[in-house]
């Protein structure tokens, strides 16, 4: 599977250290626990609050990997991480070959180790799931090897192939295909309509989750290898596609994303006080509002966030973090059903937020001054499953509360951002929104193609980066086939 890897299985380091230790007791050894901050200090700030392996740790853990002839793990990695690969370079203390193997197919691992979802990937597929044992910590290793595997040795610029394509929008879908084109020797340029680089990464997910600091050192290493970035552009307004087009952009990669908040469509959504979790976590994230930014946001006593997703738990925490007496999550089903992984679940709730769960707001109530001074909760109980497998929330009659709530933050879901669909002639878009893509990614416009969540409607970080790349060798091949000809 790895002929071409630089850790390959057959490597006569990895023959020997698979004869180190046998299974029995290398999957003896309990996977390793990470360090956090306390609760009660960690919602006085904005630090991280997982504060990685220690080399002890990390080396200890990656023993544990059995380095499987068929590692299924691989199969649940969106980007196709050689995991055995990277771990087993932990475990022979070489750091900087790991994050080297990381490298070669992801362009983020310091942001995937700390914000990606492996419990529901790569590490459902680890083979000691079937032993009953905890499985591998992936996420954990990736973040060690990439926190601590940078190489001083100069950066090598790829070979200039003599193609220029052009990027629409700087998150983590447009990163991984700038990542995996610059590598190709083409001249990649990303534009992106804010004032900072990193899209999602730096106005959704809060700090204490993913530093800035940690999306900024992997920018750089894009910069590095020679991926131009251009800030404050929209493109569709700023520039549009023709004007791309005469800048002799051979191909167009569009990753502008879904920043077009969803409401509910209840009475009172109009009120001070309720607005969305993208414009509460954009004013704090990325315009620094409430820390001594120019940027204004509401601070609530009593905050409700509506919703069960990471966004949701982000929103909460930050709710926390500002000041909040009481934070609580409004959602319509059960807690087993919530889509937030079960760590942002963990940490929301030793931080002091209150759960309503099989609880939906029907109606927001108004003070003398039109801002939010309480909302109307029906009671749920689940019913039948629906399309997506989890049971239906049924409203329970007669059973509805009143909730004294001062802001409330919605985080139901997102929409795709308009912008492009709507200024580009001739792009097909879906009933969704949605940019309408092939198998290839590839749009109805022949040199643009398209992914993350402008064609997925919403999804995570990696797999927005696995559309990056596969966006990334649809348009290669493209570009060469066409070049061959001419």
């Amino acid at each position: 599977m790895f002929e071409d890897s630089i850790s390959p299985r057959d490597a006569q380091w990895r023959e020997a250290l698979r004869k180190e230790k046998s299974a029995r007791e290398r999957s003896a050894t309990p996977r390793v626990k990470m360090t956090e901050l306390a609760p009660d200090y960690r919602v006085t700030c904005s630090e991280e609050v997982n504060c990685g392996l220690t080399p002890a740790q990390a080396f200890t853990e990656a023993i544990r990997c059995l380095d499987c002839p068929d590692p299924q793990c691989v199969t649940g990695c969106p980007v196709g991480i050689n995991i055995p690969g990277f771990i087993k370079n932990i475990e022979r203390q070489n750091v900087v070959e790991a994050l080297a193997v990381l490298k070669e197919t992801s362009a983020l691992p310091a942001v995937c180790g700390r914000v990606c979802p492996q419990e529901k990937q790569c590490e459902s597929r680890c083979i000691y799931n079937k032993m009953k044992k905890d499985p591998v910590a992936i996420g954990y290793l990736e973040r060690f090897a990439a926190d601590n595997g940078v190489s001083d040795a100069p950066v090598v610029q790829p070979e200039p192939n003599g193609h220029k394509v052009a990027v629409v929008g700087s998150g983590p879908a447009g990163l991984s295909f700038a990542g995996d084109m610059v590598k190709r020797g083409y001249d990649v340029t990303v534009y992106e309509a804010l004032h900072q680089i990193g899209g999602v990464l730096k106005y959704g997910i809060p700090e204490f989750r993913l530093p800035n600091s940690i999306v900024e050192r992997e920018i750089d290493a894009l910069a590095a290898l020679g991926v131009k970035f251009i800030k404050d552009c929209v493109i569709g307004k700023t520039l549009s596609y023709d004007d791309l087009v005469n800048e002799g952009y051979e191909g167009i990669f569009v990753a502008s994303g879904a920043g077009l908040p969803r409401f509910m469509g209840i009475p009172g959504e109009n009120l001070i006080g309720v607005l969305s979790s993208n414009e509460y976590l954009t004013r704090i994230n990325l315009m620094g509002a409430g820390h001594d930014g120019d940027t204004p946001v509401p601070v609530g006593r009593r905050v409700a966030v509506i919703g069960g997703g990471n966004t949701a738990m982000d929103s909460v925490r930050t709710a926390r973090r500002m000041g909040a007496e009481k934070a609580m999550i409004v959602y319509r089903r059960s807690e087993a059903e919530m889509p937030a992984r079960v760590e942002e679940v963990h940490h929301a709730r030793q931080e002091g937020v209150e759960f309503l769960t099989l609880c939906n707001p029907v109606e927001y109530i108004a003070d003398e001054k039109g801002a939010v001074r309480a909302m109307r909760v029906q009671r749920m109980e689940l019913g039948e499953p629906d399309a997506s497998g989890r049971r239906s929330p049924v409203a329970i009659p007669g059973a509805i509360d009143e909730v004294e709530v001062d802001l409330v933050i919605v985080s139901v879901g997102v929409s795709p951002n308009p912008l492009i669909p709507a200024n580009f002639a001739g792009l097909d878009v879906t009933g969704r929104g949605t940019i309408a893509v092939d198998d290839n990614l590839r749009s109805s416009l022949h040199i643009l193609f398209a992914g993350g969540d402008i064609v997925r409607g919403g999804a995570t970080v990696i797999l927005a980066m696995g559309d990056g790349r596969h966006a990334a060798a649809s348009m290669h091949e493209q570009i060469q086939k066409q070049s061959k000809q001419s």
